[in-house]
């Protein structure tokens, strides 16, 4: 059993609920209704758990029979693996109208391994000089890794020109 200790996070648990009646669950989620506090409190001990005060907005506040132990490394573990879960970035990959096709391939690569790693993927094709009169160059190689990328990848903004000297698309992951 607990003892209460600043650390409980603004709940209260055992002796520090003072009030009574509560509603009370017990460990397995059932309904046991509304006792005093202290018949609570008792069934508590007698299961060798905490008696913790789940709503105490509600009136009467509801209390819950637990583990106050297990039920703060749970609420721990919880919090640790939502911060650790992959929010996806942009990642970019630039090419030019006259990048070689095993240059092309390597970049096909790469992106599978964004899209896996479930990071958005970026594709932009940079005009230079007298390329910037072939637009059709670049949707062409767009269009085909899109085509290549569609197993593992869906478009989230189709190809596109961005400002006078580059097209892009932008891929998601699909799962």
């Amino acid at each position: 059993m607990s003892k209460g200790t600043q650390e409980n996070q603004g709940q209260r648990l055992n002796d520090q609920i003072r009030i009574t009646p509560v509603r009370v669950v017990d460990q397995d989620g059932e309904m046991l209704g509304v006792i005093p506090t202290e018949d609570a409190l008792q069934r508590a001990q007698d299961a060798g758990l905490d008696l913790v005060e789940v709503a105490p907005a509600e009136r009467p506040p509801v209390c819950r029979i637990m583990d106050f132990g297990k039920f703060k490394y749970q609420q721990k573990k919880r919090l640790q693996k939502g911060k650790t879960t992959h929010h996806g970035q942009i990642k970019e990959i630039r090419l030019r109208p006259k990048t070689g096709q095993a240059d092309i391939d390597v970049r096909l690569k790469r992106a599978v391994k964004f899209l896996e790693d479930r990071d958005k993927v970026k594709i932009t094709i940079m005009f230079r000089g007298r390329e910037n009169a072939h637009h059709d160059l670049g949707r062409d190689i767009l269009l085909g890794l899109i085509e290549q990328l569609n197993t593992v990848a869906k478009v989230e903004k189709p190809p596109g020109m961005e400002g006078g000297r580059m097209m892009s698309t932008v891929l998601a992951p699909k799962n």
